[in-house]
């Protein structure tokens, strides 16, 4: 029995790796031959084992190019390659992608500057993000490398329910760098909606038990105290 040009219902389409070598593109004159339960049959001449792959309804695959001689395994290839499709796509799945913002701060820094930057921190934290925070020194300031340190680990205390310190301040050249890394609390929000609307079935329920008054409408409206973070 001679082994076909091609198996007809192999898919031309079917992706493969690169120099993956399948029925006749096999160009070893004898391969190392396993069958499709993954038993050893045993080196033949790759004729006859494209014979036997072809007698089952298979793919001959070549699985090792660089073993003496290669080896060659029977297999329907399209759905070894969609499986290996399959297991790859959820590998990545399950990949935790890490981003590492950065951000740049001057010894010398001011109030509100220093606020904005904290912000940025705060918000890149949020995204799940590493943050890289780099203080640039300039001059006289890399006299005091203590006041660059200083800042860091203050702005580390003020993140720190959202971020711990990964790489702790080190001075490299004129820069001094910190790493921060979210912590378990970054990026879970609080749904202050679903509080409001428990706070107001609260309030309901006591005028219904008529342990809450209800305002007059001659009352005077009470002023809203507001906390705004400096």
């Amino acid at each position: 029995m001679r082994p076909r040009r091609r198996r007809p219902d192999l898919d031309r389409n079917v992706p493969r790796k690169r120099d993956e070598r399948i029925n006749e593109e096999i160009r070893a004159q004898r391969v190392r031959l396993v069958d499709d339960q993954g038993e050893q049959v045993g080196i033949l001449p790759t004729k006859e084992a494209l014979e036997f792959a072809f007698g089952k309804g298979l793919d001959l695959v070549e699985v090792a190019a660089g073993a003496d001689p290669p080896v060659a395994r029977v297999m329907d290839y399209s759905k070894y390659r969609y499986e290996q499709d399959q297991r790859a796509k959820q590998a990545r799945k399950h990949q935790t992608q890490i981003q590492i913002k950065e951000i740049k701060l001057r010894p010398k820094i001011g109030i509100h500057d220093y606020e904005t930057k904290k912000g940025h921190v705060v918000r890149f934290l949020g995204q799940r993000a590493k943050v890289k925070v780099t203080i640039m020194f300039r001059g006289r300031e890399t006299l005091h490398p203590e006041r660059g340190r200083d800042l860091l680990i203050r702005l580390a205390e003020d993140v720190k329910e959202l971020g711990s310190i990964e790489q702790q301040p080190l001075l490299d050249g004129r820069n001094m760098v910190m790493v921060l890394a979210p912590t378990k609390n970054a990026g879970v929000k609080t749904d202050a909606k679903d509080e409001d609307g428990e706070g107001r079935e609260e309030a309901l329920q006591g005028d219904r038990d008529g342990q809450v008054d209800a305002p007059s409408r001659d009352a005077e409206p009470q002023p809203r105290e507001e906390v705004v973070e400096a």
